[in-house]
């Protein structure tokens, strides 16, 4: 028996199940910045490692805000890398179009998954359960996504996935809310990244839905390990509605 939910936030709800490489690169092919995917990935990592060093990124940020600085340490080290030729001016003109295509593109996913979690809060104590900069609350206001009663969050905890030990705070603060001791097997995790969300959750006994959709890359994943897998955010509802 289910009787309550942790979500994971980037690539669950927010992308509906498309890792956000894939969306900023999208970004980049819609305002024609001329560099090739393998080029792009790289500054995409290096960005990656930029903000998890470095506190680019200010708890009153909202999600525009983030992804116009992460696009901007992008394409600041594709010019560093020699891979684009540009002025500072059109790099900066770019970037910001690539942050505003993808923040766009996120309003238009949660006209699907904004009425899901609604619908889920009233029947189910929510948690989030996130790898995130320290600005979620900020972003969940932003969105109008403020109906989790708990969130865990990578930045605040100095714990990340695949870490199963952020997924046990996510179960203890569950408890807190419900005000006593459930299993973990009545808890549900929410995830769109085997590896960071199935794996971890599943070793500390939760029930999972693996949101699989457009990843990374390719990994080992082992189908029979999540207890349901499915390809949209919609379909997690539908799930729940047949329980």
């Amino acid at each position: 028996m289910i009787q309550a939910i942790i979500f994971d936030y980037g690539g669950t709800i927010d992308t509906n199940s498309v890792h956000w490489s894939e969306v900023l690169w999208e970004g980049y092919q819609h305002v024609g910045i001329p560099v090739n995917k393998e080029n792009f990935r790289l500054s995409y990592m290096e960005a990656e490692r930029a903000l998890a060093k470095h506190p680019y990124i200010r708890p009153e940020h909202n999600f525009l805000d983030l992804l116009t600085i992460k696009c901007d340490i992008e394409t600041k080290n594709l010019v560093e890398r020699g891979v684009w030729k540009v002025s500072d001016e059109l790099r900066k003109q770019k970037s910001d179009a690539v942050a505003q295509y993808c923040y766009e593109y996120v309003l238009k996913v949660l006209k699907v998954s904004r009425p899901v979690i609604e619908e889920l809060a009233k029947k189910y104590p929510l948690v989030l359960v996130s790898n995130f900069y320290g600005n979620i609350e900020t972003i969940l206001r932003d969105f109008r996504l403020e109906y989790f009663q708990r969130i865990i969050e990578s930045a605040v905890v100095g714990v990340r996935k695949p870490d199963p030990k952020i997924f046990q705070l996510g179960v203890d603060a569950i408890r807190e809310v419900i005000g006593r001791e459930i299993p973990a097997s009545d808890i549900l995790v929410v995830g769109d990244s085997y590896s960071k969300d199935i794996v971890p959750a599943s070793q500390i006994g939760c029930q999972t839905i693996w949101v699989k959709g457009v990843g990374w890359g390719e990994e080992d994943v082992d189908e029979t390990l999540p207890t349901h897998i499915r390809y949209n955010i919609r379909e997690v509802i539908e799930k729940l509605d047949n329980e």
